[in-house]
Protein backbone atom coordinates (compact mmCIF):
# COMPACT_ATOMS: atom_id res chain seq x y z
CA UNK A 1 0.00 0.00 0.00
CA UNK A 2 1.35 3.41 -0.54
CA UNK A 3 2.38 5.77 1.74
CA UNK A 4 0.83 8.92 2.16
CA UNK A 5 3.79 10.73 0.99
CA UNK A 6 4.32 8.15 -2.06
CA UNK A 7 0.74 9.26 -2.86
CA UNK A 8 1.13 12.59 -3.22
CA UNK A 9 4.76 12.18 -5.34
CA UNK A 10 2.60 10.09 -7.69
CA UNK A 11 0.15 12.93 -8.38
CA UNK A 12 2.40 15.14 -8.83
CA UNK A 13 3.95 12.29 -11.28
CA UNK A 14 1.15 12.22 -13.09
CA UNK A 15 0.73 15.70 -13.49
CA UNK A 16 4.44 16.50 -14.92
CA UNK A 17 3.93 13.23 -17.21
CA UNK A 18 0.80 14.28 -18.76
CA UNK A 19 2.75 18.45 -18.89
CA UNK A 20 2.50 18.96 -22.84
CA UNK A 21 5.66 21.01 -21.78
CA UNK A 22 7.43 19.27 -19.43
CA UNK A 23 7.66 15.18 -19.06
CA UNK A 24 5.12 15.22 -22.57
CA UNK A 25 4.82 11.47 -22.36
CA UNK A 26 1.63 11.31 -23.84
CA UNK A 27 3.65 12.56 -27.31
CA UNK A 28 4.94 8.74 -27.24
CA UNK A 29 3.06 6.82 -25.26
CA UNK A 30 -0.97 5.54 -24.18
CA UNK A 31 -1.29 6.10 -20.57
CA UNK A 32 -4.88 5.62 -18.93
CA UNK A 33 -6.57 8.95 -17.88
CA UNK A 34 -4.45 10.79 -20.94
CA UNK A 35 -5.77 12.43 -23.63
CA UNK A 36 -4.64 12.04 -27.77
CA UNK A 37 -1.44 9.89 -26.70
CA UNK A 38 1.09 9.05 -29.24
CA UNK A 39 2.12 5.49 -30.50
CA UNK A 40 6.00 5.48 -30.78
CA UNK A 41 6.34 4.30 -27.43
CA UNK A 42 4.86 1.49 -25.80
CA UNK A 43 1.73 1.55 -23.77
CA UNK A 44 2.36 2.54 -19.90
CA UNK A 45 0.78 -0.44 -18.24
CA UNK A 46 1.56 -2.85 -15.42
CA UNK A 47 5.10 -1.30 -15.43
CA UNK A 48 5.53 -2.26 -11.43
CA UNK A 49 5.37 -5.56 -12.60
CA UNK A 50 7.71 -5.92 -15.15
CA UNK A 51 10.13 -3.14 -13.52
CA UNK A 52 11.49 -2.53 -10.59
CA UNK A 53 12.04 1.08 -9.01
CA UNK A 54 15.49 1.26 -9.80
CA UNK A 55 15.17 0.12 -13.63
CA UNK A 56 12.26 2.84 -14.09
CA UNK A 57 14.31 5.36 -13.04
CA UNK A 58 17.14 4.50 -15.18
CA UNK A 59 14.34 4.25 -18.13
CA UNK A 60 13.24 7.49 -17.34
CA UNK A 61 17.25 9.54 -16.89
CA UNK A 62 18.96 7.74 -19.68
CA UNK A 63 17.28 5.18 -21.78
CA UNK A 64 20.21 5.08 -24.35
CA UNK A 65 22.05 3.38 -22.01
CA UNK A 66 19.58 0.49 -22.17
CA UNK A 67 19.04 0.92 -25.88
CA UNK A 68 21.03 3.52 -27.57
CA UNK A 69 18.89 3.44 -30.77
CA UNK A 70 15.87 4.84 -28.66
CA UNK A 71 13.97 7.64 -29.32
CA UNK A 72 13.28 8.49 -25.86
CA UNK A 73 14.67 11.32 -24.18
CA UNK A 74 16.86 11.45 -21.51
CA UNK A 75 15.39 13.36 -19.08
CA UNK A 76 17.71 13.32 -16.39
CA UNK A 77 21.09 13.28 -18.22
CA UNK A 78 19.66 16.49 -20.18
CA UNK A 79 18.00 18.08 -17.29
CA UNK A 80 14.39 18.15 -19.01
CA UNK A 81 13.60 16.88 -14.99
CA UNK A 82 15.19 16.93 -12.23
CA UNK A 83 15.92 13.85 -9.86
CA UNK A 84 12.81 15.12 -7.51
CA UNK A 85 10.60 15.19 -10.45
CA UNK A 86 11.33 12.31 -11.86
CA UNK A 87 10.86 10.06 -8.64
CA UNK A 88 7.95 11.34 -8.55
CA UNK A 89 7.04 10.57 -12.17
CA UNK A 90 8.08 6.97 -11.50
CA UNK A 91 6.10 6.85 -8.49
CA UNK A 92 3.49 7.60 -10.90
CA UNK A 93 4.27 4.68 -13.22
CA UNK A 94 4.13 2.04 -10.49
CA UNK A 95 0.66 2.87 -10.29
CA UNK A 96 -0.01 2.60 -13.35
Amino acid sequence: MATPARAQSAAEGRTIAFDRGKGNCLTCHAIKGGDLPGTIGPELTGLKARYSRDELIAIVTDETKRNPLTVMPPFGRNRILSEQEINAVVDFLQTL
